[in-house]
């Protein structure tokens, strides 16, 4: 079984209340296998929500105490994501899972890029932080294609 972000299944989970389903996970992973999580959403957010930012450096930063998540608002939501990595960690843990398949840029769950003053920038969102420190192995929802596909079986 492996943790996928919601998103990527068509849930509408996103911060502007859509999704960003991705085919090529739908089609070639078996819906038994697919565990769908929005770590926003587990951290009491609500649906639509004000898009956020992580401040300065990464999700790693977040989780060592160094910087905070600042929604488009001004509020500091630093706690909510904080919480929602935590419950997406501890059910990886309930279900033994070993993968996790994560959007993109985005604040909780980017693998290499997040988004910062409407550019995309390296690094990490916060789930995906505390997930790699698990040893949970983070696939980035841009390698998904149907190559990679082929040549990889990560939801076994």
């Amino acid at each position: 079984m492996i943790l996928v972000s919601a998103c990527l299944l068509g849930i509408n989970c996103r911060y502007d209340g859509g999704h960003c389903r991705h085919d090529t996970i739908l089609s070639s992973v078996p819906r038994e296998c697919c565990l769908p999580v929005c770590p926003e959403q587990l951290g009491g957010l609500p649906t639509p929500r004000p898009p956020t930012e992580i401040v300065t450096g990464t999700g790693v930063n977040i989780l060592n105490g160094r910087t905070s998540i600042i929604n488009s608002e001004g509020c500091n939501v630093t706690e909510y994501f904080l919480r929602g990595a935590r419950q997406a960690l501890e059910i990886t843990r309930l279900f033994g899972i070993t993968t996790a398949v994560m959007k993109e840029r985005s604040p909780s769950c980017g693998v290499f890029h997040i988004v910062r003053n409407d550019a995309i920038v390296e690094g990490i969102g916060i789930t995906a932080a505390l997930l790699e420190s698990a040893g949970i192995t983070l696939v980035s929802s841009d390698e998904v294609t149907d190559d990679y596909v082929r040549h990889h079986c990560f939801w076994e």
